[in-house]
């Protein structure tokens, strides 16, 4: 375990933050209901196809998973793009993004258009049967690389994320920098995942990635931009994990008794516009997961055919549910990481 992360497992306290869900957390806190403002970022889960299965996934993607984006909803979310000036940001996850035949696709449209494009890489992507000009592709493009790392220890990744793992990721790394990724200088952003291996709130982000810097470089000669800390999300593959660990309530209980109100106006879902694998329209990525329909389903607006520009989900409702707390919970967590 990583030093400095909290082991804490508390119990709601009787009339806390819990009420009568997340919704009641923000009325408690003063706080009117989630609604969205400009979508800013476009994020686009390609599938669940992936060449790893880790423990923590909350999209439960794996190799034998047969969801994955079509080529007509590809292109249907490049003409949102289109119409869409307002979008800074794309960002591609999955399971393994890489993985899907539209992938190269998305990113030389989202590129021509302007936009960053963000890589949510698993980096042993990189070593898969015909992805070996992957890593020169990236560069190519200028796309943001961020890359699931959730230690510096090898038997701390291989516990999560499978066998092998850890030793294959550092050969990643370490084939990104020599491109120019993570350096110094360079256009090409390389930034790391860190998610605690249980139960537990990731500890201060600052410091983490400091001691990462100087660990990866002192053992591996590796190089990056950031460290981005993001809580679990007790949906999916971890849920199932911390329900096989009679942990469910105890984790639940951590994430409402750190509900930070002062992270609410942070929320990725405020900017951000989560796009599935089938062209179903979600809050965030954590929604898709649970299959919650995006809060503007009550006008008519579920999947990418429906709108003719992002610009018409400004100020719809946001969708909330029990995991809510996750993000709010302690310093916050996005997919950029904490909140404050």
């Amino acid at each position: 375990m990583i030093a400095g992360t909290s082991n804490a497992l508390e119990p709601v306290a009787a009339g806390g933050a819990a009420g009568p869900g997340f919704d009641g957390a923000l009325a408690a806190a003063g706080l009117p209901l989630l609604s969205r403002g400009e979508v800013r970022a476009l994020q686009i889960n390609v599938g669940k196809l992936c060449n790893q299965a880790c423990h923590h996934c909350h999209v439960e993607a794996g190799p034998r998973r047969t969801e994955v984006m079509t080529r007509a909803v590809a292109e249907r979310a490049v003409e949102l793009l289109r119409r869409s000036p307002g979008v800074e940001v794309v960002d591609l996850t999955g399971g393994a993004p890489e993985l899907n035949p539209s992938f190269g696709f998305l990113v030389r449209e989202a590129r021509r258009l302007g936009k960053h494009v963000i890589d949510r890489c698993n980096l042993t992507v990189l070593f898969e049967p015909g992805q070996e000009d992957l890593a020169g592709f990236l560069a190519e493009e200028e796309v943001h690389v961020i890359a699931s790392l959730p230690c510096y220890l090898a038997e701390n990744v291989d516990a999560q994320r499978g066998r092998g793992v850890f030793d294959r990721s550092m050969e990643a790394l370490s084939r990104l920098n020599a491109l120019g990724y993570g350096k110094q200088g360079s256009p090409l952003e390389l930034d790391l995942v860190y998610n605690p291996l249980g139960p537990s709130l990731p500890p201060p982000q600052e410091g983490l990635e400091a001691r990462y810097k100087v660990e990866l470089r002192r053992r591996f000669g590796i190089e990056f931009n950031r460290l981005l800390t993001i809580t679990n999300m007790p949906i999916r593959r971890f849920a199932d994990a911390l329900a096989r660990a009679g942990q469910s309530e105890a984790y639940m209980s951590l994430l409402v008794n750190h509900f930070n109100p002062d992270t609410v106006p942070s929320l990725m879902c405020r900017s951000l516009l989560s796009v599935g694998y089938d062209g179903q329209l979600y809050d965030c990525d954590f929604n898709q997961m649970l299959e919650i329909p995006i809060g503007a389903a009550a006008a008519g607006v579920r999947t990418i055919w429906d709108l003719e520009e992002l610009s018409a989900l400004e100020g719809r409702r946001v969708a909330t549910a029990a995991h809510c707390f996750g993000c709010t919970a302690g310093a916050g967590s996005s997919c950029s990481g904490a909140l404050g």
